[in-house]
């Protein structure tokens, strides 16, 4: 499939190189002093399936994600912004759950809050598991959209730390950078299994 690109710019990560389908990246707020995102539950007495959270400590840099087009498009190994793809965490380290999927999704099921959680458990090809990257003030900052709204944050239910949900509240949302990961010098801080280690 090929897809126009025209007004669309390649996604850079932090430090200004073109971000690639399928490399591993963390992301990590633009504008506080917290950690990088991870999976945690959203609700103390049900952790299945989890919610994405930032982690509170600041040396905490979340567990990797990669990007992939959906649908694949080829001819191209780069993100461009405004373009549909799919979002999944990318770690042999995961706390529980792990009967779910690691791809990114919206859920809109009928118990969903007004400002739905970001969730992990999606599909490929379904419209809730599909998000655009845009791009916002600030140099390498960015921010990501869902057909439900962009993604922001709410305090969650661990301590307060930042829960991840689709919103319409421009005051809530979420700038990020894309921080490529150094497999090498990321083990030892990814080498958990606990949900309040990774927090």
């Amino acid at each position: 499939m090929s897809v126009c690109t025209h007004g669309k710019e390649e996604v850079k990560d932090y430090n200004g190189n073109s971000v690639k389908i399928g490399a591993k990246y963390f992301i990590q707020p633009a504008k506080s002093n917290g950690g990088g995102l991870v999976p945690a539950p959203i609700n103390v007495y049900f952790f299945c399936p989890l919610g994405i959270t930032q982690a509170l400590l600041p040396y905490k840099p979340g567990l990797p994600v990669s990007f992939a087009y959906e649908p694949v498009i080829v001819d191209t190994d780069y993100i461009y912004t405004s373009t549909s793809i799919n979002i999944e965490f990318r770690s042999e380290v995961w706390p529980v759950c792990d009967d779910f999927s690691k791809l990114w999704t919206v859920d809109v099921s009928s118990f969903a809050a007004k400002e739905p959680a970001i969730m992990v458990g999606g599909e490929k090809k379904s419209p809730n598991s599909l998000f655009k990257i845009e791009e916002a003030t600030g140099a390498h900052t960015k921010k990501l959209t869902t057909s439900s709204g962009t993604v922001g944050t709410i305090p969650g239910a661990w301590l307060g730390a930042p829960q991840l949900i689709a919103t319409n509240d421009e005051a809530k949302t979420l700038f990020v950078k894309f921080v490529k990961v150094d497999d090498d010098a990321t083990k030892a801080t990814t080498s958990t299994s606990r949900v309040d280690d990774v927090l």
